[in-house]
């Protein structure tokens, strides 16, 4: 085995630390978003099966936030940009995403919660950000979010003084799914003719 040394030496170890440095940083979002979604941390939101059993006589006030990371054609926006429902009531609120390029274009959203503290009694019975989005070219969608405010949050020391809720959600460009991707690969290409 051949030993390094010197000059040599220090280029291979600043290969390695830019090599496991550029790992993290490219794992650090799917990671992050997989954390809070386990732990609840900064604002995630539960998923139900149904709406809640109990509704109760308080109201909560949710204002609807929208925005797309830099890379993302897309324009996107809240239809509503708040509602005012009792704890525990099923409510439903929709977004809407256009895109205005000449391609088809993938999208995922990601999701928080403001106050923090609420992120785990603001529960999704169905949402479009569970699944990847493809909108064709200059195709504008409707996107529903059906939610309750769980009532166990006046329980609760640090939530039970929230009175409104800031549901955000920022959508980011993603590879066409491989259907997709095929179809646009085999598209005819239009040639201009003089």
């Amino acid at each position: 085995m051949m030993r390094l040394s010197g000059p040599t030496k220090t280029v291979v170890r600043l290969v390695g630390v830019v090599g496991v440095m550029g790992a993290l940083s490219w794992a650090s979002v799917p990671f992050y978003s997989w954390f809070c979604q386990v732990t609840g941390f900064g604002g995630t939101t539960n998923i139900a099966e149904a709406g809640s059993d109990v509704i109760l006589d308080r109201e909560i006030t949710v204002r609807f936030d929208a925005t797309v990371d830099s890379a993302m054609p897309w324009t996107f926006k809240p239809v509503q940009r708040e509602m005012t429902l009792k704890i525990g009531q099923t409510a439903l609120a929709f977004y809407e995403a256009h895109n205005p390029t000449d391609h088809p274009v993938a999208g995922q959203a990601t999701y928080n919660v403001v106050p923090y503290e609420a992120g785990g009694y603001f529960d999704k019975i169905e949402c479009f950000c569970f699944t990847e989005q493809v909108l064709q070219p200059g195709e504008t969608v409707t996107m529903p979010v059906s939610f309750y405010v769980d009532p166990a949050m006046v329980e609760d020391r640090d939530a039970k003084f929230t009175h409104t809720i800031t549901l955000s959600y920022t959508f980011y460009q993603i590879p066409l799914p491989d259907t997709q991707a095929a179809l646009t690969d085999t598209a005819p290409v239009a040639t201009q003719t003089n």
